[in-house]
């Protein structure tokens, strides 16, 4: 790749070889306006994840592949990906095929302004997808409406799917964070916990392209719960600051002001 992307899509994967070319392709076709590069965290995968992007990478030089060589979760693989990234703008969203790849300009979209010199709107931390209807079987979606209940009403931060693996943001405000284990669960929280602004955008949602979730809703809900506190404490226990640098500009006045006082005794 000769040109630096702007986008760096992040995609943790286990297990998930029977669904990725899909995946990819529908990546491929969905930013092919903007430079990009992919990232695939295979999370200690049992299965020929790691042989399906090898052979799609013959063909797509946008496409890199990280591998942890044991299973450390979905957050220690977004994170293996953003450090990895040289795109100042991450997206991401799962490797299963359940986050539609069709959505993410809509949630990169905000994020690109012509007027700022940078690129990037200033103040904006977060885009938030939000699965609008969820192909999951019932069980799943009432176990997850019951946790977005408990979470928005101690988070308070305004999103009833934060659980979503589609997101947009800059990759300096991620580095911003406390990493701790299903931080993406919590991200917008943890973005306002740091001065910026989230965005929620609907999304869609489609069913499982093939192989099966790794966590049942009793491993989501003990780990969530624990999370969840302590997010909440997290959030409870920071002090936002307001820092204004004072430049050699601000100081000019005073300084002027003190010579021409100094004239003026002399004569």
């Amino acid at each position: 790749m000769t040109e630096s992307p702007l986008v760096s899509v992040v995609l943790p994967a286990r297990n998930e070889a029977e669904a990725l070319p899909h995946v990819i392709s529908g990546i491929y076709a969905a930013l092919e306006e903007l430079p990009f590069e992919i990232i695939v965290v295979d999370d200690g995968s049992t299965d020929a994840t790691a042989e399906v992007v090898r052979k799609c990478m013959e063909a797509m030089p946008e496409l890199r592949l990280l591998q942890h060589q044991t299973s450390c979760g979905q957050s220690a693989a977004l994170r293996s990906g953003i450090h990895a990234a040289r795109g100042r703008l991450i997206a991401t969203l799962d490797a299963d095929g359940q986050n539609p790849p069709g959505d993410l300009l809509r949630l990169i979209a905000p994020f690109l302004d012509t007027r700022q010199s940078s690129g990037l709107t200033k103040g904006l931390g977060l885009v938030q997808g939000q699965r609008l209807l969820r192909n999951d079987r019932w069980s799943r979606r009432v176990a997850s409406r019951l946790a977005n209940g408990l979470r928005g009403a101690l988070l308070r931060d305004g999103v009833r799917d934060s659980g979503c693996g589609m997101k947009a943001f800059p990759r300096e405000v991620y580095l911003l964070l406390p990493f701790f284990d299903h931080i993406h669960r919590f991200m917008p929280a943890m973005v306002l916990r740091e001065g910026y602004s989230v965005k929620v955008i609907d999304v869609g949602h489609a069913g499982r392209l093939a192989g099966r979730s790794n966590y049942s809703n009793l491993q989501r809900a003990i780990v969530g719960f624990v999370d969840l506190m302590g997010t909440a404490w997290l959030i409870r226990r920071h002090r936002y600051a307001n820092v204004v640098e004072i430049s050699q500009r601000h100081l000019q006045p005073e300084i002027s002001a003190l010579s021409n006082h100094e004239v003026s005794r002399q004569n």
